[in-house]
């Protein structure tokens, strides 16, 4: 099992075993779920400091751990530095040309599922927290690394820890998600899935006078939240307009039967103008007004919404950042809105008032076939985020 044990005071973590320590991760096959081994691989990188390093496992579920980490001083600012476990399914395997959980390198390049998101991220804030653990760096304030389960599929382990308290004493976060390090996301759309079902009443269609088409009254929804969620058409500067898509229309048993059950799945990409709350207020009233109709019978249901990222580019830690940034890289880094959303919309929920920012290395392979990382990049990243956590609580 890889460790930091052989580096000495002063001495920075060896190339090689930072990528190691990437490729292990990427090892670890953690298809939304079996977050766990990628909690108790990255802890047993701290046991070493365990006399400085305080290691939390919080359970969601079995074989799904978050992991967090807070090293320092309890006095002072405290910066979290945050990643996600799970990775998504690398679907059809003969899309690939290396194998998704190998960590193959080739031409500076380092192949797997999670390689751009978001293992690449999360293993160097880790390696960051470690040298500043085997350098003996003493700190003004405390560094927390808060680990997820479940991002990928709706932020339920951010939202856990949040609730636990664990965001309470942040003064700023980094979610280390790919926006490449020349960009840096300071705010982002929040996303709403929600679900319609359709009752109506099954009859043969030679009689269908005598049944409900659950399927008509889905339609009859389409058409009118498809016009009300036009009609929110202010434009945010930076991230675009409000995004409203039905994805999924199922229902009917046969196809001479008037359909008795039918669904429909949409997604909203909403903006700060838009809070989340407006969004639900449309969608309840427009139901309860057409379930008081004859015939109808709608019921709405949500998965995982998250609010919209408002942000300012100006902001200190955005700022800062770039200041890094720029150090490390040697071009300018640039303040960007995202399109997804991240565990930042669930940390920023906490009692404490702090900017996020998401920033990391990664390319736009995500979810994709032979996603990749630019090594390089990921070994500019573990500097940037020792820097950047340094800078951050010495109060530059």
């Amino acid at each position: 099992m890889l460790s930091l044990n052989n580096c000495k005071a002063g001495a920075k973590v060896e190339n090689t075993e930072k990528i190691a320590i990437l490729q292990k991760l990427i090892q670890i096959q953690s298809v939304n779920g079996n977050e766990a081994a990628v909690a108790r691989y990255l802890a047993s990188l701290f046991e070493p400091y365990r006399e400085s390093a305080q290691v939390e496992f919080v359970t969601y579920s079995p074989g799904r751990d978050n992991l967090v980490v807070t090293i320092g001083h309890p006095n002072g600012k405290q910066l979290g530095l945050s990643g996600h476990e799970d990775v998504v399914d690398p679907g059809d395997l003969s899309q690939w040309h290396h194998d998704p959980f190998a960590g193959e390198i080739v031409d500076g390049q380092l192949y797997g599922r999670g390689a751009s998101d978001m293992k690449s991220g999360l293993a160097a804030i880790v390696i960051a927290m470690l040298e500043l653990l085997a350098d003996k760096t003493p700190l003004k304030g405390s560094i927390r690394l808060l680990a997820t389960v479940g991002e990928e599929t709706g932020e339920y382990g951010a939202a856990q820890l949040t609730k636990a308290g664990y965001a309470d004493q942040l003064a700023g976060l980094v979610i280390a998600e790919p926006t490449g390090l020349d960009k840096i996301a300071y705010t982002a759309r929040g996303v709403i899935d929600y679900h319609v079902d359709s009752i109506g009443k099954s009859v043969h269609s030679a009689q269908s006078t005598k049944g409900i088409n659950a399927i008509d009254n889905l339609i009859v929804f389409y058409n009118e939240i498809t016009a009300m969620m036009q009609g929110l058409d202010k434009i945010d500067p930076v991230l675009g307009g409000l995004l409203h898509n039905v994805d999924l229309i199922s229902g009917g048993e046969q196809i001479n039967t008037i359909p008795g059950k039918a669904r429909l799945s949409a997604n909203v990409r909403t903006i700060p103008a838009y809070p989340n709350q407006m969004i639900y207020d449309i969608l309840e009233k427009l139901v309860h007004r057409l379930n008081d109709r004859s015939g109808f019978q709608l019921k709405l249901s949500y998965s995982y919404p998250e609010e919209a990222i408002p942000g300012r580019p100006d902001a200190p830690l955005v700022k800062l950042a770039q200041k890094i940034g720029h150090r490390i890289i040697g071009n300018r880094v640039i303040p960007v809105g995202s399109g997804g959303a991240s565990d930042a919309s669930e940390f920023l929920q906490s009692k404490a008032r702090f900017s996020a920012i998401v920033y990391g290395p990664g390319t736009n392979t995500s979810h994709e076939a032979d996603e990749y990382v630019e090594i390089d990049e990921f070994l500019q990243a573990t500097v940037l985020y020792r820097k950047l956590a340094l800078a951050f609580l010495e109060g530059e």
